[in-house]
């Protein structure tokens, strides 16, 4: 990975306090200026993270890596999505009793003038249905300080929204998985792997999609959704929308400044679109498109 010399930072605002001297980190001066603004400090982290001072680096990635995760739990829980009534005998889980599907139970109860049971009721309950979720993170072109905080950000709120079926990608002209569906790895180490990407390459869309279905088809989970965190504007590869067309379910998420393009592709493609407008924006914005 390409480092960057210190004097790159210098003349960054609030720098200078967060690292006084060569090979320093002030972890309370961190959390000070993350609890004033939190885009401005995460964004200068994930480009600390990338500095030539070795030591510097690794601190700044391990403080923005936690930052990351706090700004993602802050958000909604919930990952949405359709449920449904499941039902089950009264002995081997809990719910409202269905008094027509138990009545055979309890008649037959009666008619040999024994009490009725657990094992004679049947209960109906809510399931909400589990969710895969496959995040796509477009790192072609430029990879600064706030695509790389947007794009950890992106990845903690996924983690916690779908802790045991998730999946991050990272796509240029080349398509990285960061985590595989199949591979148990932290969400902290994730989003760590996340803030070391750096912009590479032209923006082969496709192959990016094409590599989330991929990941989303070995899941066994009900409702599996790919989450794309792009611009949408495809340089290379084949045809973006056709590979969006494949998918289950796909979400959109773009900058608000810069969300046209998306907007217009997540139309085309039949998919759910929302901006973000800064970090604190993300969690709530993947809660969004997961809702429908």
């Amino acid at each position: 990975m390409r480092t960057t010399p210190r004097g790159h930072y210098e003349g960054q605002p609030g720098f200078r306090l967060l690292s006084p001297e060569t090979g320093t980190l002030d972890a309370a001066e961190v959390a000070e200026q993350a609890s004033a603004d939190p885009d401005q400090t995460l964004a200068l982290l994930a480009d600390m993270a990338a500095a030539a001072d070795r030591r510097m680096a690794a601190l700044a990635a391990r403080l923005a890596g936690r930052l990351a995760l706090d700004l993602a739990r802050a958000g909604p829980s919930s990952a949405g999505g359709v449920g449904r009534l499941e039902l089950g005998r009264a002995d081997r889980c809990t719910g409202d009793i269905d008094i027509d599907r138990s009545l055979d139970g309890l008649l037959e109860a009666r008619s040999v003038n024994r009490a009725c049971s657990l094992e004679d009721l049947w209960v109906q309950r809510w399931q909400r249905p589990a969710t895969a979720i496959t995040l796509v993170v477009d790192r072609s072109g430029s990879m600064g300080g706030p695509r790389l905080a947007a794009a950890a950000v992106a990845a903690a709120a996924c983690a916690l929204r779908a802790p045991q079926q998730w999946s991050t990608l990272a796509f240029g002209d080349q398509v990285v998985a960061i985590k595989s569906t199949d591979r148990d790895r932290p969400a902290a180490a994730v989003v760590d792997d996340v803030l070391r990407l750096r912009g590479y390459g032209t923006t082969d869309l496709a192959a990016a999609l094409d590599a989330a279905q991929a990941q989303l088809q070995r899941c066994t989970a009900r409702r599996r959704v790919a989450v794309l965190l792009s611009d949408c504007r495809a340089t290379a590869g084949g045809d973006p929308l056709r590979s969006a067309r494949r998918l289950d379910e796909l979400c959109v998420i773009a900058p608000a400044g810069d969300s046209a393009d998306a907007e217009a592709f997540a139309s085309a493609a039949g998919a759910r679109f929302t901006t973000i407008t800064n970090l604190r924006s993300i969690p709530q914005a993947v809660a969004t498109v997961l809702q429908g």
